[in-house]
């Protein structure tokens, strides 16, 4: 069977930085931090008291009525808001297209834990008769997924992804392969996450693994710095519209990107720690290259993983040496997280976004608290300048708990 061609006719994002994707990028470029201390709710007791909140985000403006948002869990609503943006930018009337030709692939790792959080609290303290209803369509993981397909009446497929930190990039490569496959002609893809709440950082203070760094939340996210101590947490959501070429350019589309290629792994290690070697992940990557039959010296651009944890970033140094080979040194790699935090499920989404304006605009931005690079993560990672370069190839990691590696391969078009 012949595989089509699959490109990236819109985009949306929803991000401690920006809710729109020029301002989103222009201010990755600029090496702007959206780290600060949490105002949501009272974090003065936790380890951890920073993270990437979007803390001015209100549903509304983006298209979801009150009445609509009381029944969506915050990433439900973040997820339903990208999507939005991203159809809107691809200039899709599904009026005009086969419903049961375009669908919805958008995961979340960890899904509605605000609303666990909430109506457990509600049980304990008022009693049953006191919880919503809405309680399961709220948290479910599909929910993103189920509100998308159903505001644009999209009957094709529609379904759900849930690899921890791997989450987007599976999502959009588990769609890529719908539409080459000719399963669907559209599909709206990506990743949403909104676990900046009592329950999910208090979960992460217990396993030690964020930065405790509060009275510096700029600077607390600083991958492959040797001074870094743990990832910050980030909300958001990242949305990918995918299209197959021939109809998108029968419509006249503006094209971002193609997707060219995905790969995908398992460490087969440990559920937490990264085999320290990286074998899984440059294994990801392998495929991926494969999977687009391209060389490993075609590839300019790795929007790595990059989470500022002390075995991660190293690991991944490995993984891309061992792709890579000498080409590595020729590389430009820089870390989104090192300005969003890190978005979990949904990192994989806001970071495809990222390739694909590098990609359109022709500007890698930089990996911001770069200071005293760690002698073990020795390859180029663009500190704290953004750089102007012909990016042809652009490779995007990312690695979740569970042992999960996913990788996606964009090309200039």
């Amino acid at each position: 069977m012949n595989r089509r061609r699959v490109v990236v006719t819109g985009m949306g994002v929803i991000s401690s930085l920006a809710e729109q994707v020029d301002a989103y990028f222009d201010a990755l470029c600029a090496g702007k931090s959206g780290i600060t201390t949490i105002r949501r709710w009272d974090a003065s007791k936790f380890p951890t008291q920073i993270g990437g909140e979007c803390y001015s985000f209100d549903p509304t403006k983006h298209g979801i009525d009150a009445r609509e948002a009381k029944r969506l869990d915050r990433f439900g609503q973040f997820a339903l808001a990208a999507s939005v943006q991203a159809v809107s930018d691809a200039g899709l009337d599904f009026s005009r297209e086969d419903p049961t030709r375009a669908g919805v692939l958008i995961g979340t790792g960890i899904g509605g834990i605000e609303t666990l959080q909430e109506q457990n609290r509600i049980l304990n303290e008022r009693g049953v008769g006191r919880v919503s209803p809405f309680t399961i369509p709220r948290l479910m993981a599909n929910a993103g997924s189920g509100n998308v397909s159903i505001r644009y009446g999209l009957q094709g497929p529609c379904t759900s992804v849930s690899t921890a930190c791997a989450t987007g990039s599976n999502a959009i490569g588990d769609a890529f392969r719908l539409i080459q496959f000719g399963f669907a002609d559209i599909m709206i893809s990506g990743g949403s996450e909104a676990a900046l709440c009592e329950l999910g950082v208090g979960s992460f203070c217990a396993a030690r693994a964020m930065s405790t760094r509060n009275d510096e939340p700029h600077r607390a996210s600083r991958p492959w710095d040797k001074d870094r101590d743990g990832f910050v947490m980030g909300e958001g959501a990242g949305v990918l519209v995918l299209e197959e070429y021939e109809h998108a350019k029968a419509r006249g589309a503006r094209i971002y990107a193609e997707l060219v290629g995905y790969g995908m792994t398992a460490d087969a290690f440990h559920i937490t720690a990264p085999e320290e070697e990286g074998k899984g992940a440059s294994a990801a990557m392998a495929l991926a290259l494969n999977d687009a039959a391209v060389n490993p010296e075609q590839v300019d651009y790795v929007n790595a993983h990059g989470t500022s944890t002390p075995l991660g970033d190293i690991a991944e140094t490995r993984a891309v040496k061992r792709t890579f080979g000498d080409h590595a040194k020729k590389l430009a790699m820089s870390s989104t997280k090192s300005m969003t935090g890190h978005l979990l499920g949904a990192a994989g989404g806001i970071e495809a976004v990222a390739c694909c304006m590098t990609i359109s605009k022709g500007i890698i931005h930089p990996t911001i608290n770069l200071e005293n690079q760690d002698s073990e993560c020795d390859l180029d990672c663009v500190p704290n300048v953004a750089r102007e370069r012909e990016v042809k190839y652009a490779l995007s990691n990312n690695f979740g708990f569970g042992g999960h590696n996913a990788v996606l391969l964009f090309k200039k078009i």
